[in-house]
């Protein structure tokens, strides 16, 4: 569930410290694990400077989800993170072919992991084939 809110009155301190806050929106998400009856619930509360309905916060906040959730897959699968290449626009193309590849070990890759997908592909020029040309 998504909700938004455009009256700050509660919220003064947070008026006043960002002045061009428009839109205060909170996330609320319901998480079962298998047939365990036990269940999480988790709230996310967001500021935006934009003036946002719920529909449209609803799809930034998915939207930033799955962002975060590319990162993630680039620093665990790639070690993005332990990058030192600081020379030229060296780091921002190594980058790009982090990006290039870890779409092409997504869309390809089947019921592996990213991380096995990698490996495979490493080891056969065959697998590797076909995860470049489809």
């Amino acid at each position: 569930m998504y909700f938004t809110c455009e009256s700050f009155d509660e919220f003064v301190d947070l008026a006043i410290e960002w002045p061009e806050l428009k839109t205060l929106g909170i996330a609320v998400s319901h998480r079962m694990e298998g047939d365990d009856k036990a269940s999480e619930v988790s709230i996310r509360y967001y500021i935006s400077s934009t003036e946002l309905d719920a529909e449209s916060f609803a799809h930034s906040a998915r939207g930033h989800w799955s962002i975060e959730s590319m990162h993630w897959s680039l620093d665990v699968s790639m070690r993005e993170d332990e990058c030192q290449i600081l020379l030229g626009n060296g780091g921002q193309n190594f980058a790009r072919f982090r990006h290039i590849a870890l779409n092409l070990l997504k869309k390809n890759k089947g019921k592996d992991s990213v991380n096995l997908a990698q490996m495979k592909s490493l080891m056969n020029d065959e697998y590797r084939e076909k995860l470049i040309f489809g």
